[in-house]
């Protein structure tokens, strides 16, 4: 029995959405094709295998037609990539210049993926792509072409095979039929106004790592933080940004957070309250995770699961950061 053959497209919307018109996108595109996942701020993927034979389109011409109803029905220009998989599908869509379309057919991915940069590939950091530099290897093709044993060396046995997996153009993540992710918020209500930045920095930091324990919790990763600051005057003040990656790790939720603080420049500020809320959440095993040649972050992910363990056995408050305690 043969496996049909999937037709996976990522399209990159060319234009600042609002939740609203972000949810209209979504919408149009599931008029095609029900099987469409929400990549916000600006990009979806979409499983066009079942639609081609309902449109009787080629999948070329499916993603075109999606296209063209974004720009005549919102202006929104748009490029796309087009693929077996989802991971193939993003790389397409990166390669392509705003308008165009490239499409990566099964038989030709490996030729495609060949002379590309290593860095193209998801995953590769500064850090493991200035390793794999630093012994000639700077195409996808040269990583195929080097026995495993070689760059488990180089990288660990963990990073090599899931790195080799990649420049293979193995992805078997399913398209996931998803709304715009829900959100996670935390909050705390000072008893008095505080001027004190130190203070207001544990605050922050608190948040953030509440943020952390619920998001590993539930299995969830983030990719953007809105941290609310309200005065004792009963103003407030919001500021919100994308981090590097999805991520579930509080060490990296501490430092968006504390910069989205220092970005508003309190200095001697009156604050009453702070909220911070993450959304575009995510299924965790659907998010890439930048591979490290750091040991020190495995190590503090070592630690971090280990203080998670604790508190499901002794309560939350039982292991915290130490700038939070008393």
């Amino acid at each position: 029995m043969s496996t049909r053959q999937r037709h996976i497209a990522h399209f990159h919307l060319h234009a600042a959405l609002s939740g609203a018109q972000y949810d209209d996108v979504i919408e149009l595109v599931s008029g095609i094709t029900p099987h469409v996942q929400a990549i916000p701020p600006n990009a979806l993927q979409v499983d066009l295998t079942s639609a081609l034979r309902y449109f009787d389109l080629s999948p070329y011409d499916a993603v075109q037609t999606v296209k063209m109803r974004l720009k005549a029905l919102y202006d929104i220009d748009s490029s796309a990539g087009l693929a077996g998989n989802r991971m193939l599908a993003a790389m397409a869509a990166d390669a392509s210049a705003p308008g165009d379309t490239t499409w990566v057919p099964t038989g030709q991915a490996a030729d495609w993926l060949h002379p590309r940069p290593v860095t193209a590939l998801p995953g590769i950091g500064r850090a493991t792509a200035d390793t794999l530099h630093r012994y000639g290897l700077h195409t996808i093709g040269q990583l195929t072409d080097l026995p495993p044993a070689t760059l488990q060396r180089l990288l660990g046995a963990g990073q090599a095979r899931l790195l080799t997996e990649r420049a293979r153009g193995h992805d078997p993540r399913p398209v996931v039929p998803t709304e715009p992710a829900a959100q996670l918020v935390a909050d705390l209500v000072l008893s008095r106004d505080c001027l004190d930045p130190a203070q207001h920095h544990r605050a922050v930091l608190g948040l953030a790592d509440r943020i952390g324990q619920c998001l590993r919790r539930e299995r969830q990763f983030a990719s953007r933080l809105t941290l609310t600051v309200r005065y004792a005057d009963r103003t407030s003040t919001t500021r919100t940004r994308t981090m590097p990656e999805p991520t579930d790790h509080s060490p990296a939720l501490a430092a968006t957070a504390l910069g989205l603080l220092t970005s508003l420049g309190l200095q001697r500020a009156r604050v009453r309250a702070f909220v911070l809320r993450a959304d575009d959440l995510r299924p965790a095993g659907s998010a890439y995770r930048q591979l490290s040649m750091d040991p020190a972050d495995a190590r503090a992910r070592a630690v971090e699961a280990a203080a998670d363990r604790a508190r499901r056995r002794f309560g939350p408050g039982v292991v915290r950061p130490a700038a939070l305690a008393d």
